[in-house]
């Protein structure tokens, strides 16, 4: 493997052009192929067969696999089981309940396999609310409690890791509870250092008591986007790059480790144009010692500052942690701009692709903030009929192919309007997804000495697995 994405361009364009013009196969001769596309008036329905042939040395590939080269591994795909989440999710009658869990998670289902869990409550819940309630400073949380999940967050959880027992679940605090901050409040406002060696605790609290209840979790993250208090309209902290800084390499990574605790850290957990500040963390020894990876959003900058941070620190994960869509409009049809979204964060080094709520009511509720996003699914608080969003569809085609711990392999080729990304999974079968959000084309296809014309439907996303 390269360092870095240029240099693998560069060996990988005359790597595959040599298996080429030698003969020597990248993939078996002949391999079986499927196929599936959404579009218009398809959601992730088989494709006409296609078959692949040998190539002439007249072949112009519009796109080119190379499996040779393998990039990062995939962790999964998913969503935040967020409390307004479970709380729509506890409100269905047990059969719908459970067919909707198996929906996402099973492997008959969208073999979803990570999970968003809010430590406390985020803009997307029933109240504002943390694991210590105190009207006055409790610094020996003494009143630390995760009796509020224990209703419908945590027996949605168990359920969720039923349907599928490889489920990796990352918690994430949208604010410390209020007496450890300036203001008093979980609305806005910004952390106190005099409160990080409790607020570590708390932590560890967390996770030694989700653990006791059935239920692990794998990563945290220091505290949703550090870099906005959202002007006091939501549970939200301002997080100084200084502070997470001493709080991760001071507190917390040190109060896991006392723990025993294997759970990982990733910071930042905000936008793409924040690269900057995520490289100078890592640049701290003991920031680099406790920190598995970086958590990523994309409202702001573009994908490649992963890459940005990749070449910087090649042994640390880039995780995509927050996405969804909005009410209205596009929502059930914008499967082409949620796929693009996808290729670009698997092109950029990003080893998982989660989005904001899995499930929401018509109006985008139950929400305490200011923000009108949708569910991957809305359920409408009348009738109970379900809607998949055009994310929904966009993840079909990533999640139902790629397996966890499947590598990114090398493609290229520049088609107009289409994006694409390849995967070989662990059982050796390989992936190819492939956006196209323009008119009707068939782009030729090139892995190895094998080749096909790929027809992609207008505003469409095909997936080719073989």
């Amino acid at each position: 493997m390269r360092k870095n994405r240029r240099e693998f361009i560069r060996f990988g364009v005359s790597a595959v052009s040599a298996c080429a013009v030698s003969g020597v196969p990248l993939l078996s001769a002949q391999p079986q192929l499927q196929g599936w596309v959404t579009s218009r008036d398809r959601k992730f329905q088989p494709m006409s067969a296609l078959a692949w042939r040998s190539a002439s040395p007249s072949f112009s590939a519009g796109i080119q696999l190379d499996p040779a080269l393998r990039l990062q591994p995939i962790l999964g795909f998913g969503a935040a089981l967020t409390d307004a989440s479970c709380y729509l999710l506890h409100r269905m009658d047990a059969r719908t309940r459970a067919a909707l869990l198996a929906e996402f998670f099973s492997s008959s289902g969208l073999r979803l396999s990570v999970a968003r869990v809010c430590m406390g409550a985020s803009d997307y819940s029933t109240t504002a609310y943390s694991f210590d309630e105190s009207p006055e400073p409790d610094p020996e949380l003494q009143r630390f409690s995760i009796g509020h999940d224990r209703e419908y967050i945590l027996p949605t959880l168990r359920d969720a890791a039923k349907a599928n027992p490889d489920l990796f679940l990352f918690g994430t605090p949208w604010s410390p509870p209020g007496w450890m901050k300036a203001n008093g409040s979980m609305l806005g406002g910004s952390m106190r250092k005099r409160y990080f060696a409790p607020y570590a605790d708390y932590f560890v609290r967390f996770l030694r008591d989700y653990a006791a209840e059935g239920v692990k979790i794998a990563a945290v993250t220091v505290q949703n986007e550090v870099d906005t208090d959202q002007d006091g309209r939501m549970p939200a902290s301002l997080w100084g790059q200084e502070y997470e800084i001493d709080f991760v390499k001071n507190y917390l990574g040190p109060a896991l480790e006392r723990a025993s605790l294997q759970t990982k850290i990733w910071i930042l957990d905000h936008n793409y144009n924040l690269w900057g500040r995520a490289i100078n963390e890592l640049g701290d020894p003991l920031v680099n010692k406790y920190v598995d990876g970086v958590a990523w959003h994309g409202y702001m900058g573009t994908p490649d500052a992963m890459s940005q941070v990749h070449e910087a620190f090649p042994t640390k994960n880039m995780l995509w942690t927050e996405g969804g869509p909005s009410i209205g409009g596009e929502y059930a049809t914008d499967w082409t701009k949620w796929s693009e979204t996808m290729i670009g964060v698997l092109r950029n080094w990003g080893e998982c692709v989660v989005g904001w709520n899995f499930v929401l009511d018509e109006a985008g509720k139950p929400n305490i903030g200011p923000f009108n996003c949708g569910g991957l699914v809305t359920i409408d608080s009348k009738t109970g009929e379900l809607t998949r969003s055009g994310q929904y569809w966009a993840f079909t085609h990533f999640s139902k192919a790629i397996q966890r711990n499947a590598r990114v392999i090398a493609s290229y080729g520049d088609v107009i309007g289409a994006h694409h990304v390849a995967c070989q999974n662990p059982d050796g079968s390989h992936v190819l997804v492939v956006s196209n959000k323009g008119a009707k084309q068939i782009v030729p296809l090139m892995a190895g000495n094998q080749v096909l014309d790929l027809p992609l439907e207008e505003d469409s996303v095909t997936t080719l697995q073989w």
